[in-house]
C-alpha cells in the first residue's frame, strides 16, 4: 500500500465510518422483520445518510469519512453511491443482503463478497478496496474470503468480547501499525476503536455506545486511544440519525432500548465530536492506509 514517510503522516488520525444499511435491516429487529417483507418498507436510508454528508460539509476543514454500502441499498438507490463519491468519501462494501459472515457457507460468502464489490465498482467506475462484515460477524474463514475476493483490507473486527455476535482473533503474530494489522503484503485488517483498561476491553468505537455514553466519557476514551495508537475508528448507521423512523414491536425490551435510545441526539454528537478533535486528521480508510508499511 505505500508507506507514507511525511511529516503529515503522524497526525493523528480519526476514521469516520458508516455502514449504510436501512432501518429494517438492522440485526436487531430481525425477529420481526423477515427479509421477504424489505421491499415493502419505507426507505429512509437515502435522506439519512444525506444528513450525515451534509454535516460533514459544514465544516470548513473538510472532514472525510467512509461509506461501507449495502448491496440491497446501492441496488435501490445508486444516486447515494454516486454522491457519497462526489462529494470526495470513500464508497467500501457492507455485503449485500447483510447476511453474517458467521452464517454464510463459504460459496454463499464467496458470491456475496464478489456480487457487492463488483455492484459499487460498475456504479462507480473505480475500484473497491474495503469491506466490514454485518454486525462485525468476522471469521478466520472469511477474512481470508476477503483477500481472495479481491479487497485491500477489511474493517469487521471488534475487540469487545461482551457481544455473541462480534468474531474473535488473535492477531498476536502480525505486524501492527497505528491500530491496524498487516495480515499480508497489500492487506490490512482496520478494528474498530475500543477503550482498554486494568486488562478488560470496554466498547467505545460508536453506534450505540456512543448514543448511550455522555459526550465528555466519549471524548476521554478517543483520547486515551489516539494517545496510544494515533487513531480512532468510529462506526455509525444512517438510522442513528434517524429519530421518526417507525417503531417495530414485538422485540425484546433491551434491544428495544438499545436501538431506540438517543437517537434524536447522534447527529449533534457527532458534530460536537468532531469540533473537538478538529485539529486531527479526518480522512478515509484507503488515505489511512496508504501510509502503513505493509
Amino acid at each position: 500500500m505505500g508507506l507514507n514517510t511525511t511529516a503529515s503522516a503522524e497526525k493523528p488520525s480519526i476514521l469516520l465510518t458508516f455502514d449504510v444499511e436501512d432501518w429494517f435491516q438492522v440485526e436487531n429487529l430481525k425477529s420481526q422483520i423477515p427479509v421477504s417483507t424489505w421491499h415493502q418498507r419505507e426507505l429512509r436510508v437515502q435522506k439519512n445518510t444525506d444528513l450525515i454528508l451534509d454535516l460533514l460539509d459544514s465544516f470548513d476543514f473538510g472532514p472525510k469519512a467512509t461509506f461501507f454500502v449495502l448491496g440491497w441499498v446501492a441496488q435501490k438507490c445508486p444516486d447515494l453511491v454516486q454522491n457519497i463519491a462526489q462529494r470526495g468519501h470513500e464508497v467500501a462494501s457492507h455485503g449485500f443482503g447483510h447476511g453474517l459472515c458467521s452464517q454464510m457457507t463459504p460459496k454463499e460468502l464467496a458470491q456475496d463478497l464478489d456480487m457487492s464489490r463488483k455492484m459499487l465498482e460498475d456504479m462507480l467506475g473505480l475500484p473497491v478496496s474495503g469491506y466490514r462484515a454485518p454486525s462485525f460477524s468476522i471469521t478466520p474463514t472469511a477474512l481470508n474470503l476477503i483477500q481472495k475476493a479481491g479487497y485491500r483490507y477489511d474493517s469487521s473486527y471488534n475487540s469487545f468480547s461482551g457481544h455473541g455476535r462480534y468474531g474473535k482473533f488473535d492477531f498476536s503474530q502480525f505486524s501492527k501499525h497505528r491500530g491496524s494489522v498487516c495480515i499480508s503484503p497489500g492487506f490490512c485488517e482496520v478494528p474498530v476503536s475500543n477503550f482498554e483498561f486494568r486488562g478488560r476491553v470496554l466498547p467505545l468505537g460508536g453506534g450505540g455506545y456512543f448514543r448511550l455514553l455522555p459526550h465528555a466519557f466519549f471524548k476521554l476514551g478517543m483520547q486515551s486511544v489516539l494517545k496510544k495508537q494515533n487513531a480512532f475508528v468510529f462506526y455509525a448507521h444512517p438510522w442513528e440519525f434517524d429519530p421518526d423512523q417507525p417503531r417495530v414491536i414485538g422485540i425484546h425490551p433491551w434491544l428495544k432500548f438499545r436501538h431506540y435510545t438517543s437517537l434524536n441526539r447522534t447527529a449533534s454528537k457527532l458534530a460536537a465530536m468532531i469540533q473537538a478533535f478538529k485539529w486531527a486528521r479526518f480522512e478515509t480508510v484507503s488515505r489511512f492506509l496508504a501510509q502503513m508499511p505493509c
